[in-house]
């Protein structure tokens, strides 16, 4: 048997069950692996006291410190934030509240290999602890990881003396990859590791039906990410605005939420033009199968998942070239990847609503990227660094 620890500061909880689910879905295949045993450590960052009770840390001080989570062995273990700091001292506080928690675990469960499952401050951590108990480790790289803190001034060194010593890495794209060498990172030692998207849930369905769940009749384009800037609201908000007659619908963590409202009054789109919130991810599938367009204006990704979950729902995607794009947009009945303009989305939504493409078509876009799939690649990516 494999024995894999698992590290993840992005994994759901009972205060946010939304965070991560990406992490949680590949944890749970992984785990299910005839030949792994498993065991997730998923630390929770919080500031000192008495800030650590208040607003809300509140909830994520209240988290219970071990728990079977879907299955899973799951310790919460708690390290310290300081508010103020850039990150700067993250990883070495989740190195320190780490080595006793793995020590004690280690008396029970000697694994062979850390899996880090986020760049920072998982990654350096992970190292750290590597070499303390002696075992290899292997970190992912997903996004905001590298493109944030690979170059922020108060921790890309950290990002990237964890990628270099690192015994094994993994990108969630080609293009991650290769924004993972720009920084200095050892390009040989990056295996690309798509993600993959559940074809039973994030499937077609009536349109029409799935429409008048939202009290939405005729075009719809729908948008699924946080509400912050990075993921563009406002460039699809203009875009839809130019287009008469059809709707927008965004789901997502309420952040920017104040500024998209303001701007969805002052065009005077509010009869077609909604904030739905967060909502469950469980939710997600019908909400994003209704949609004759899935758009997103990211500014920087690595391989969102909700592009591949729009796709496996027979709807087409409208994206910036961020990231994976082109590895996921590889045929015109996918979708369209544009500037991160208003104009140039407004055109991409209308052409893909005039192409009318078979939502079976489009599906098969989504086939490349199965949980079995990026099951197997991890295993055989884990099993080759503890046997080395």
């Amino acid at each position: 048997m494999l024995r894999v620890l698992t590290l993840a500061t992005l994994f759901p909880h009972a205060a946010a069950p939304n965070l991560g689910v990406f992490v949680e879905r590949q944890t749970l295949g992984l785990a299910a692996h005839p030949a792994v045993d498993l065991r997730v450590v998923a630390p929770v960052g919080l500031p000192p006291w008495p800030l650590s009770r208040h607003g809300h840390y509140a909830p994520l001080a209240a988290l219970r410190a071990r728990e079977t989570w879907k299955g899973l062995d799951v310790r919460r273990p708690r390290f310290t934030t300081v508010p103020g700091t850039r990150g700067r001292f993250h990883a070495a506080a989740l190195t320190r509240a780490l080595v006793p928690v793995l020590t004690d675990l280690r008396r029970d469960f000697a694994f062979d290999v850390i899996d880090a499952e986020f760049f920072f401050p998982d990654g350096p951590a992970a190292v750290a602890l590597g070499r303390h108990f002696g075992v290899p480790v292997s970190i992912k790289a997903r996004g905001a990881d590298i493109h944030h803190w690979g170059t922020a001034p108060a921790t890309a060194r950290q990002v990237i003396a964890a990628g270099q010593a690192a015994d094994g890495l993994l990108a969630v794209s080609q293009a991650m990859r290769g924004d993972m060498a720009a920084i200095g990172i050892p390009e040989s030692k990056i295996r690309v590791h798509h993600t993959g998207v559940d074809l039973d849930c994030f499937a077609p369905r009536e349109r029409t039906s799935a429409k008048a769940a939202h009290g939405v009749t005729g075009p719809l384009v729908v948008s699924v990410g946080a509400l912050i800037p990075r993921k563009g609201h406002d460039v699809v908000i203009d875009a839809v605005a130019a287009l008469p007659g059809v709707a927008l619908l965004i789901a997502g963590s309420d952040g920017a939420r104040g500024m998209l409202e303001a701007q969805i009054a002052a065009l005077g789109v509010g009869d077609r033009v909604r904030l739905l919130g967060p909502i469950p991810h469980g939710d997600l599938p019908a909400l994003v199968a209704a949609g004759d367009v899935m758009a997103l204006a990211s500014s920087s990704e690595g391989l969102a998942n909700a592009w591949v979950e729009a796709l496996a729902c027979g709807t087409p995607v409208v994206i910036t070239d961020a990231g994976g794009a082109g590895e996921v947009v590889t045929e015109p009945g996918y979708g369209r990847v544009v500037g991160r303009d208003a104009s140039a989305f407004a055109r991409a939504i209308a052409d893909v609503l005039a192409a009318k493409v078979p939502p079976a078509a489009v599906r098969k876009g989504a086939e490349r990227f199965t949980w079995g799939a990026n099951t197997e690649a991890l295993y055989a990516h884990l099993h080759a660094i503890a046997r080395h």
